[in-house]
């Protein structure tokens, strides 16, 4: 059973990122401070230093939550269906999660920020989406013509996945994203009028390219 200690440690940290989300929305991702946010908390910067010894250290733990969060909400968006209607279902549910947490995404998917380079720590989150889209992939079974294999893409990466169709995972995989991120950031503006529907067509053109 946890401890007061333990529970209020939790209770601490979920305070400090809560505060930390709020000032990434406000000033974005190279301007977050653990000054701010101590001062959000009400708490000495000295103190969050116990938490987060480093900027960076806080900013890693925000985008691990922030892949987690994606990636929970194309887990459950998988549920049921074809293999079509679940990828179609699981970029709607990363398009949505994007939508409501447009800071958050911006933080993973975005522009890289000055100074911090990621760790390995948060690769395990940052495939949750992929991994989700191989599965369905490969259960689904069915190739049309992949072609070669093309040694530009890893495809030990993509385990059971027909290495022929790494190239077309890896394009579904950007063109999600990039796709995502285009209306996010504003670059349909006078293009794109209905985004839903021109959504559900690079999903349902993205499925067909690995066999779906």
């Amino acid at each position: 059973m946890p401890t007061a200690r333990d529970r209020a440690r939790v209770e601490t940290t979920a305070a400090i990122l809560a505060a930390a989300r709020a000032q990434l929305a406000e000033v974005g991702a190279a301007a977050l401070s653990l000054r701010a946010v101590a001062r959000e908390v009400g708490m000495v910067s000295s103190a969050v230093y116990r938490y987060f010894p480093s900027r960076d250290d806080l900013l890693t733990a925000l985008i691990i939550e922030a892949y987690d969060a994606v990636g929970e909400a194309a887990e459950r968006a998988r549920r049921g269906g074809t293999p079509l209607e679940q990828w179609v279902s699981v970029w709607r549910a990363v398009r949505r999660w994007a939508l409501e947490h447009p800071a958050q995404y911006a933080l993973i998917y975005g522009s890289p920020v000055p100074g911090y380079a990621a760790p390995q720590d948060t690769l395990p989150a940052a495939g949750r989406v992929a991994v989700v889209l191989t599965d369905i992939a490969i259960e689904a079974a069915h190739v049309v013509d992949p072609g070669p294999v093309v040694d530009a893409v890893v495809s030990e990466l993509l385990p059971g996945l027909d290495p022929r169709l790494g190239p077309a995972a890896v394009t579904s995989w950007t063109l999600l994203f990039g796709t995502v991120g285009f209306e996010l950031f504003g670059q349909y503006e006078n293009v794109v009028v209905d985004r839903e529907a021109y959504f559900d067509h690079v999903a349902t053109t993205a499925a067909g390219w690995v066999g779906l």
